[in-house]
């Protein structure tokens, strides 16, 4: 029986959904051609429909029943096309398989491909290590490195395993593990994480994480195990399924009884076929991924907007996100002789030659062509040092200014651009102090509009960043987002989003990055950031924002609430047809044909008012919200 069983199931999954695709044109033709006896055969023509669509229905109600005792709406409309095929009602039972199966090839179509969101970080995790042994290095696979063992790590190299630096200074691309836009300055003491990207200076570490407890490996687990614990929403139709078996066959055998006429019964069991009940939620599900994808979303998960619609908490990354994600000059000052437009151009010219991102940073800001320096040298972790017109330019860090005198006043101004989450870059010309610039991630343009939006249809933002507290605290007071937790690992963003679910919240993440993988899991809905986003992001995300308009993010809520409303009344209306053809069908003024028509009508009707969702979009943020919060 079990082998039995497993040639079915392969035979049905044989050739998918353009094998679906063939047989409903062809099935539907049939019964085309079957109404209007448009060619002759020396068969019923619906019995096409019967086979290509009811077989699969049947075989798979059989399989539920045997493996799991699992009844559905199959089981229901497996009974209906039978009894119909044995009193010769063939037109009835081709047209219900029809339709049955033209609603399972909708909900196939809204269920996304197999993702690949696990297979991309397991690519990120390194193959190879340069363990030292007796002073020289020995490259190994990172398997095979063991705590304690020292590791040499090369500009552009990734990090293999968890450790502590032993010797060495260099800046540390860590935005895998904290989403950090800027590289974060390393000297010995300092940790470092598997999978980050060492970008200057060579440095040796101690191992202290191997294996699956190092970070990159933790994070791929996260992943597993929240894409695990997310339930799947089961259709209402199959949800439903067994009270609706039971009363149709209940009225159909007490019809029968009672009146002794068998067409009564089987029309009973055609009109009580949930076929608009089953149409009801795919076809709004797909309209409005069509409505959200005029707005420049990508939904991944066919019943992600359902999720979307009972999200409390809208949970933000903050770097990429609610910010562009790239540095800017936001302030020049100049505590000496020189101007500001001078201390611009020694620091844009010291730089032009840097890597570093807050260099480059400086030199795309300046505007300008920067003026030719000699005897550049960088200082990994430290700044450049270059010659300036004839002058000796440093621009950096605290560390390159050693020696250099820096007064009271100066050192308290650059700590209030310090506590409001900017970076400071010193510049001294001749060894004293000519000035600094302030770099700072700068708010995307509509990210507090959207806020607002969002706040005014009953839905709380949160900020979890892995950015230090001074950076996340300006973020969220320039946007009015109250809740704020900085210093996020990935697996801290995965118990914050816990912790709200626990307490029966709903929550929605949004983040690029792929430390946001995890937490973009576990979440009811993930939403990356598909322009600027990692690849890794968008695959774990349930829908991704292809264009990076955040500004549309109120018009996706309330497109899911909208899609929800239109299901209910879907079900409503469905539900209150199919009584009404069963009182039809009892008191015998409604027979199988005619019942599967007005059946037919019903979901006809049901995908009509499931397309309005196509056209459907918000006035405008204000008015849309007081007519949201009426509705609801």
């Amino acid at each position: 029986m079990k082998k039995i069983i497993e040639k079915a199931e392969a035979f049905m999954e044989f050739g998918g959904i353009k094998k679906d695709i063939i047989f409903l044109i062809l099935g539907g033709l049939s019964l085309i051609v079957s109404l209007f006896n448009l060619i002759p055969l020396p068969f019923d023509a619906a019995w096409i429909a019967i086979i290509l669509c009811g077989i699969p229905i049947i075989m798979e109600a059989i399989i539920g029943l045997i493996t799991a005792f699992d009844i559905k709406a199959d089981v229901l409309v497996s009974l209906a096309l039978i009894a119909s095929v044995c009193i010769g009602e063939n037109f009835a039972a081709g047209e219900v398989a029809f339709i049955m199966q033209l609603g399972a090839l909708l909900e196939d179509l809204t269920v996304a491909k197999a993702r690949a969101g696990i297979e991309k970080l397991v690519h990120l995790t390194p193959q190879t290590a340069r363990l030292i042994i007796d002073g020289a290095d020995r490259i190994i696979p990172a398997e095979q490195v063991q705590v304690g063992d020292v590791i040499r790590v090369l500009p552009g190299e990734t990090v293999a395993v968890d450790g502590i630096i032993i010797s060495g200074r260099t800046s540390v691309n860590q935005a895998v593990m904290t989403g950090e836009s800027l590289p974060v300055d390393k000297a010995a003491g300092d940790e470092v994480f598997s999978g980050t990207v060492n970008q200057f200076g060579a440095f040796e570490m101690r191992a202290t994480k191997v294996g699956k407890d190092s970070s990159i490996q933790r994070m791929i687990q996260l992943v597993q195990s929240a894409d695990a614990g997310k339930a799947k929403i089961v259709g209402l139709a199959d949800r439903w399924a067994t009270w609706i078996v039971v009363i149709a066959l209940s009225a159909a055998g007490l019809t029968w009884a009672v009146t002794g006429e068998i067409i009564r019964a089987v029309t009973i069991l055609v009109v009580f076929c949930p076929c608009a009940l089953v149409l009801a939620t795919p076809t709004a599900i797909m309209a409005a991924i069509g409505n959200a994808t005029k707005h420049g979303f990508l939904v991944r998960e066919g019943d992600a907007l359902e999720r979307l619609s009972a999200v409390k908490k809208i949970t933000f990354d903050k770097t990429g996100t609610l910010t562009y994600g790239t540095p800017k000059v936001i302030a020049v000052k100049s505590v000496s002789d020189f101007t500001e437009e001078e201390v611009y151009t020694f620091a844009a010219s010291a730089e032009q030659m840097s890597e570093h991102p807050l260099g480059k940073a400086i030199v795309s800001c300046y505007g300008k062509k920067p003026v030719s320096c000699d005897s550049f040298k960088m200082n990994p972790g430290e700044g450049v040092i270059a010659v300036v017109d004839g002058k000796i330019v440093k621009a950096g860090n605290l560390k390159l200014l050693k020696g250099t005198a820096i007064s009271q006043a100066i050192a308290a101004k650059v700590d209030s651009y310090l506590n409001e989450g900017s970076t400071v870059i010193y510049v001294a010309v001749d060894n004293a102090l000519a000035g600094y610039i302030v770099l700072s991630d700068t708010v995307r343009t509509e990210s507090k509009d959207m806020i607002a939006a969002l706040s005014s249809i009953g839905v709380q933002p949160v900020l979890l960043t892995g950015d230090h507290q001074n950076a996340a605290d300006a973020i969220a007071g320039q946007l009015a987002i109250r809740e704020v937790h900085a210093d996020c690992l990935p697996e801290d963003k995965l118990n914050y989003i816990g912790s709200y679910q626990e307490k029966g919240d709903a929550v929605c993440m949004i983040g690029d990055g792929i430390n946001d993988a995890p937490a973009l899991k576990k979440a009811n809905v993930g939403i990356a950031m598909g322009g600027i986003g990692s690849d890794i992001a968008v695959d774990a995300a349930d829908i991704a924002l292809v264009d990076d308009e955040i500004r549309e993010l109120p018009h996706l809520l309330a497109l899911s609430r909208r899609m929800m409303t239109t299901i209910k009344l879907n079900l409503t209306f469905s539900m209150a047809l199919n009584f009404l053809a069963i009182t039809l069908a009892i008191t015998g003024l409604l027979g199988p044909v005619i019942g599967a028509l007005v059946h037919n009508a019903g979901s006809v009707l049901v995908i009509i008012n499931s397309a309005l969702l196509l056209s459907w979009h918000r006035k405008s943020d204000r008015s849309h919200a007081g007519i949201l919060g009426r509705r609801l």
